[in-house]
């Protein structure tokens, strides 16, 4: 995967608020399947940021929107672990993206190898919610590794112990980690 000396950092953002939300635990289950030489960390304080608004940006952007664009600008990937809210992507997460993809051309996100996994339980396992993050991500500057894509119904298995599941999900690790940033933005 990656060489001893390299260590690739990824940037998590969770789309669930919840306290014991599934795919907050997903994401802290992922930590721990990392592979030596990958480094995650799970963006915190997303409920802090503020709708995006172009007049609260600039210098005097709010303190927990600057710390998740250092966070990610210092990270080597991007991946989203999200359930789907009324069929599509959780306000959050669009808002982080909002954030990230400013000032536009050059934001947090442009080229950075970017991933959607996550799961809920409908029987779709959140794919309209995956598919609105990866569009949204890409219009951003976001290089989107369409094959990180594991949508999970929660009904089926246990998304947590379930010994495929976490197969799969190293799987969607190894690609995204393995996958090479974009020269340039979409």
């Amino acid at each position: 995967m990656t060489s001893p000396e390299t260590t690739r950092t990824v940037t998590v953002l969770v789309g669930s608020l919840r306290a014991d939300s599934v795919n907050r635990q997903l994401a802290e289950t992922l930590i721990r399947l990392a592979p030596e030489g990958v480094e995650l960390k799970i963006a915190e304080n997303l409920d802090q940021i503020p709708f995006y608004n172009e007049d609260l940006d600039g210098d005097s952007a709010p303190a927990a929107a600057k710390a998740l664009r250092e966070q990610v600008a210092q990270s080597d990937r991007v991946l989203v672990v999200t359930p789907e809210y009324n069929g599509t992507i959780p306000a959050v997460i669009n808002n982080a993206i909002d954030w990230l993809s400013r000032p536009y051309g050059a934001g947090a996100v442009t080229g950075k190898p970017f991933g959607v996994i996550g799961v809920t339980p409908t029987p779709y396992g959140g794919k309209w919610a995956h598919e609105d993050t990866r569009r949204s991500a890409k219009i951003a500057g976001a290089h989107v590794v369409e094959s990180v894509d594991f949508s999970q119904s929660s009904l089926e298995v246990d998304v947590l112990t379930d010994e495929q599941v976490l197969a799969n999900l190293r799987t969607v690790l190894g690609t995204l980690v393995e996958a090479e940033p974009a020269l340039s933005a979409a």
